[in-house]
């Protein structure tokens, strides 16, 4: 599978937007700070993701998510969830590593 992922810092509370094969290891990677693009803004949380079974579906996700069409639906389908800050630990990622 193939996953596009969208972390909130907990520090700047800005979002971060990425695909991956392996949703676990990306996501203890930001958080540790192995990934250059996103150590200054670490800790994050993991507000949404979604699985595909094309790696191309998946990058042209992304791609349309990195818009400015893509940032509006972004903020649209997570309205409740940015405006409340609500915040929780993803299903099935282990977030104390």
């Amino acid at each position: 599978m193939h996953y596009v992922y969208i972390l909130q810092s907990l520090k700047d509370k800005g979002l971060y937007i990425g695909c991956t094969n392996n949703l676990k290891r990306r996501f203890i990677e930001h958080n540790s700070g192995k990934s250059p693009a996103t150590k200054p803004r670490a800790p994050f949380k993991l507000i949404h993701y979604e699985a595909f079974v094309s790696e191309k579906d998946a990058v042209e996700t992304e791609k349309y998510l990195k818009t400015t069409r893509g940032w509006e639906r972004i903020h649209r389908m997570l309205e409740d969830t940015l405006k409340n800050n609500l915040l929780i630990p993803a299903a099935g990622i282990d977030e104390s590593n």
